[in-house]
């Protein structure tokens, strides 16, 4: 069998582990707890922060279980359904899983990854072009490489939903022709696979 290009060995090797960044929060009490009310208390409200809660709390525990096995069989032939968990020291933040397989000489590579954020907001993709009623923003960008005469073309999927960010990488080439993947293919997968990602985040 043909020998893999080195930029497809090094994706091969153990997954790489997300970066951690953790998001530190302190709260203090200035309640004055020695003083007496006099009478009966007033029916308050809550305080208006001006700040909307987030409305997620945190991503997929199980990040390799959030696609279709059916989906995993049809975009990475030959891959384990299982899938490899992407490493985190803050999973209440970020998680992911990573699938691919060289089935015969076509090579196929996908990974989905979340990062939710502590506060709510409306975040904007920079870049590609958008992708319409995907999250409340979404783009693709795609590009095609080239390693030691093997093609490869490469869809990256960001969607944004509240304070939740859904990253789907898909990428292939087949190793007998030298030819990139379908540019169709590759584009539609990556935007199915944001799509099953996404609404897993509600569960």
């Amino acid at each position: 069998m043909r020998s893999l290009p080195l930029t497809l060995v090094a994706r091969l090797l153990p997954v790489a582990v997300l970066a951690a960044v953790g998001v530190a929060m302190t709260t203090s009490d200035d309640s004055d707890t020695s003083a007496t009310p006099a009478g009966p208390s007033p029916q308050t409200s809550a305080p208006a922060t001006g700040t909307a809660a987030p409305r997620y709390a945190k991503p997929p525990e199980e990040a390799c279980t959030v696609l279709p096995e059916s989906m995993i069989k049809d975009l990475v032939p030959g891959a384990k359904p299982a899938g490899n968990e992407l490493k985190s020291s803050d999973l209440n933040r970020r998680t992911g899983c990573s699938w691919h397989a060289l089935d015969d000489f076509d090579y196929r590579w996908l990974d989905i990854a979340y990062d939710v954020k502590s506060v709510a907001g409306k975040q904007k993709s920079e870049g590609g072009s958008a992708v319409p009623g995907l999250g409340d923003d979404a783009s693709v960008t795609e590009k095609t490489t080239k390693d030691d005469d093997q093609g490869i073309r490469e869809a990256v999927v960001t969607v944004h939903q509240d304070n939740a960010t859904v990253t789907v990488t898909y990428n292939g080439g087949d190793f007998e022709s030298h030819k990139a993947a379908d540019s169709d293919d590759i584009r539609k997968g990556a935007i199915d696979a944001a799509k099953k990602a996404l609404a897993a985040l509600d569960g």
